[in-house]
């Protein structure tokens, strides 16, 4: 059921002022690196939004936020290969809480396949789950984001694709795509002081990560290869997310921050 629900609740995060009150809508913040994120905005006091598959892991997530921060994120089930109803939700999420501050573009599915087992459905399946929806919920972020008077869009991203890994070349070239993406949306909406950045996470040990990848071989091997030698937590991730939405951050647009220990194939 996604995360240890409370785990995702346990840290003291940095507080930034300015993120009490905002809105926030989340893509896949039910669980992995989305849970975190969910809990860390709540904890600044935003309202929080998200959207997730699963029913039963969005309801008990909600419910261990709730227990630590005093404030329930709005949960509505997604498919966000949907686009109508993802903006649905959006637009839900608006009625709810008011014009959207802080969009987070986190779903994504890194499935393994290689070039040879692949049909075009799967792959219109992988890009529709893993970049189309981030321009999407951007069309629907921007009008309540220039009524704010601004806004912070995140795009999370992975450095397989700066490292071209194998293994999974369809989410290589979405999660490329998606820097790609930022960029020219950063130019398009700088006008209206609306901030596009991408957050780029190496191997970050989530449960489905620890359940289906983690092996102490692969991870021996990631550590070697990355210039710190600590695994990297949700909690990480969650930190440069909070910067990145914040005024502390009110400079810096299109940019990529590589949240990855200084990975480097060796």
């Amino acid at each position: 059921m996604g995360e240890h629900v409370e785990g995702v609740t346990d840290r003291a995060y940095a507080k930034y002022e300015d993120l009490r009150g905002k809105t926030v809508f989340i893509t896949g913040g039910g669980s992995g690196i989305g849970a975190y994120l969910t809990a860390a905005f709540a904890a600044q006091g935003a309202k929080v939004a998200f959207v997730s598959l699963a029913q039963d892991a969005g309801e008990a997530l909600c419910d261990a936020v709730e227990r630590a921060s005093g404030i329930r994120p709005f949960f509505q089930p997604c498919d966000i290969r949907d686009v109508a109803a993802l903006q649905h939700c959006m637009s839900r999420t608006i009625e709810r809480f008011g014009n959207i501050g802080v969009l987070i573009n986190n779903a994504a599915r890194d499935d393994r396949h290689d070039l040879g087992n692949m049909t075009a459905a799967d792959w219109d399946s992988s890009i529709n789950t893993n970049l189309r929806p981030h321009y999407f919920t951007a069309q629907v972020a921007m009008p309540s984001m220039r009524a704010e008077g601004g806004g912070s869009i995140i795009n999370v991203g992975s450095n397989s694709a700066n490292l071209g890994l194998a293994g999974y070349p369809i989410y290589v070239t979405a999660k490329a795509g998606i820097v790609g993406l930022t960029r020219a949306l950063a130019r398009e909406l700088g006008p209206s002081n609306i901030r596009v950045n991408a957050l780029i996470p190496g191997w970050v040990m989530t449960k489905r990560q620890q359940e289906l990848w983690v092996t102490p071989e692969a991870l021996a091997q990631c550590l070697a290869e990355q210039s710190l030698k600590h695994a990297i937590a949700g909690e990480d991730i969650a930190d440069a997310a909070l910067f990145l939405a914040s005024a502390h951050a009110r400079m810096i647009t299109g940019q990529s921050l590589i949240v990855d220990g200084g990975r480097a194939m060796t």
